[in-house]
């Protein structure tokens, strides 16, 4: 099954001498992998659809990725139970004491970033970087009025659903490298979405997210996170440019950035959620990637997960006695 469009089961039965076996990873079942062993974007966490042994709740689980601290990788998980805004998606269940770290939350078809452009065949189109970008800035805009900096938006972060993007892996950069510590080139974070200051280790800071988020809002427009400034598409060559200076004094408020890719704010009562709302109809996503998310959908539901079985009974009765 590919339900990704390029991750292949997971039949590793963690060496166990037993081929043929599903992965376990806590009470979970490994499905599929989530991201496309063939990008060239680099993930800092392992992602997959599993499902639980019993086989009631289907989750999206995530594994620390290649040299993160898994210590930290929990701590940063276990914060996002606390983030808000639309697009966010926080851990809902995390690994126990003595467990390999993992944590869990609701399964519901999501494509990464990287592999929706795959599926679309290249950039994507405006309307779906301005709603793409509306609605992560927004939830930044929450994230930040939390006294919380997200540190770890980048292309592999935004899973792509049919109402809303979501964002993942929680404090990336802070899981990869404690502050002080420069971190490009670290496993598993894209060096394009970096901050200049973040890159060098300073501590991670809300125009550090700008920063990213411009990245990221580049890499779907053009394919890459560092374009030449022409490749932009003219409409959000400027504020994408903006967000991107070298020096954080110079990148756009996250409200500068909503007011670029929707209009002007909105009047009366309406707050920042429905500005956002108005870009994500559908639509907003390709015929293609829409087709993509119907199908991982159905291979996930038809998914064959073998169910343990329960312990034998003693070969013979054990008395009171014994």
């Amino acid at each position: 099954m590919h339900a990704t469009g390029g991750a292949a089961d997971v039949v590793d039965a963690g060496g166990q001498g037993r081929p043929g076996r599903r992965r376990c990873v806590g009470p979970y079942v490994l499905i599929t992998g989530l991201d496309d062993s063939r990008s060239r974007i680099p993930v800092p966490e392992r992602r997959y659809v599993a499902r639980s042994t019993d086989g009631e709740h289907t989750v999206l689980l995530s594994l620390p990725g290649t040299g993160v601290d898994p210590r930290r990788f929990l701590a940063e998980a276990e914060a996002s139970r606390y983030l808000l805004g639309p697009s966010a998606a926080p851990a809902t269940a995390l690994s126990g004491p003595g467990e390999p770290p993992w944590y869990a939350r609701p399964y519901q078809p999501v494509l990464p970033l990287p592999t929706v452009l795959s599926v679309h065949g290249g950039p994507l189109p405006e309307r779906t970087v301005r709603a793409l970008g509306a609605a992560l800035a927004e939830t930044l805009t929450v994230v930040h009025g939390q006294g919380l900096t997200f540190a770890g938006v980048s292309p592999a972060a935004v899973l792509c659903a049919a109402d809303v993007p979501r964002l993942t892996c929680y404090g990336a950069v802070r899981a990869a490298a404690p502050d002080g510590t420069p971190r490009s080139g670290l496993p598993g974070l894209e060096t394009g979405s970096l901050p200049p200051e973040q890159a060098s280790g300073g501590r991670p800071r809300p125009l550090g997210d700008v920063y990213a988020l411009g990245a990221t809002l580049a890499y779907a427009a053009t394919g890459h996170t560092t374009p030449e400034r022409d490749e932009i598409p003219a409409g959000i060559r400027t504020v994408i440019a903006r967000s991107l200076s070298r020096d954080p004094s110079d990148r756009p408020q996250l409200d500068e950035i909503l007011v670029e890719l929707i209009g002007e704010p909105a009047s009366g009562e309406a707050g920042v959620e429905s500005r956002a709302a108005a870009l994500l109809t559908p639509g907003w996503l390709p015929g293609r990637v829409v087709a993509a998310l119907a199908h991982q959908s159905a291979a996930v539901l038809t998914a064959d997960i073998p169910v343990e079985s329960p312990p034998t009974s003693p070969a013979h009765p054990v008395s009171p006695s014994d």
